[in-house]
């Protein structure tokens, strides 16, 4: 790898993280925000859902690691509340088994080293209607699932034994301003709008957290800074 060796922030989850660079995505803005402060690894799998997460865990997040991450942000949800079309596969998993799933990785990643933090993002709202305009009608997809989903992910963070934060995506998002009309490309996928939500929330809950060392963007140093006098990082006007 390339020096020097940064704290690494990994985000984690199914097509809401794969997607993120694109569309001017969350997580190509949290790359721009961290651009001299963290590396932002994209571990993101599309279609993917709780239980696929559990079968390549250990690979993606080893515990032999010579560097473990700073912070691991997760998503999933989504596709486990799908219900299953009849008598066609499904990626859909029952609800008790999801938040089982999501408590194993969460363990897993907090035991990764004493300070590996980590965020689940609950699930996002659905446009229902513009995923019928795009996918058809037997998605099995339904704002309604994503609550409970959400819900039942942002409970699990809530345990005692896990006590992660957890980032209510379902309501911040249709707090937005037409957000049926903004917050989507597809119905499912974040739109720029969409993803300047979650890019709040993930901040918002960088800059409270007691977290030590902190890894709020504006606490971190930047990067070789003092080597020339016309570092941008030190004038904005250059920037």
């Amino acid at each position: 790898m390339v020096g020097p060796v940064r704290p690494q922030f990994v985000l984690f989850g199914s097509s809401i993280v794969q997607f993120s660079y694109g569309n001017q995505g969350w997580g190509a803005a949290l790359a721009n925000i961290y651009a001299r402060k963290a590396d932002i690894v994209l571990r993101g799998y599309g279609g993917w859902n709780s239980s696929n997460a559990l079968q390549i865990l250990h690979q993606v997040f080893p515990k032999d690691a010579s560097v473990q991450p700073s912070l691991v942000i997760v998503y999933f949800g989504g596709n486990d509340s799908m219900l299953p079309p009849s008598g066609a596969p499904s990626a859909h998993v029952p609800l008790d088994e999801f938040k089982d799933n999501m408590r194993r990785i969460a363990r897993h990643l907090k035991s990764l080293s004493e300070k590996t933090r980590v965020i689940f993002l609950g699930v996002p709202p659905v446009n229902e209607d513009m995923i019928r305009e795009f996918f058809g009608n037997d998605t099995g997809r339904t704002n309604e699932g994503c609550r409970i989903y959400s819900e039942a992910c942002l409970e699990v963070c809530q345990e005692e034994e896990i006590r992660i934060p957890g980032i209510d995506l379902w309501n911040a998002i249709q707090r937005k301003e037409n957000w049926l009309k903004t917050c989507f490309v597809d119905g499912i996928h974040l739109s720029a709008e969409g993803s300047e939500v979650v890019v709040e929330e993930i901040l918002n809950v960088l800059r409270e957290a007691d977290w030590e060392p902190s890894v709020y963007w504006k606490t971190m140093p930047s990067e070789f800074l003092g080597i020339t006098p016309f570092d941008s990082e030190n004038h904005v006007q250059i920037m």
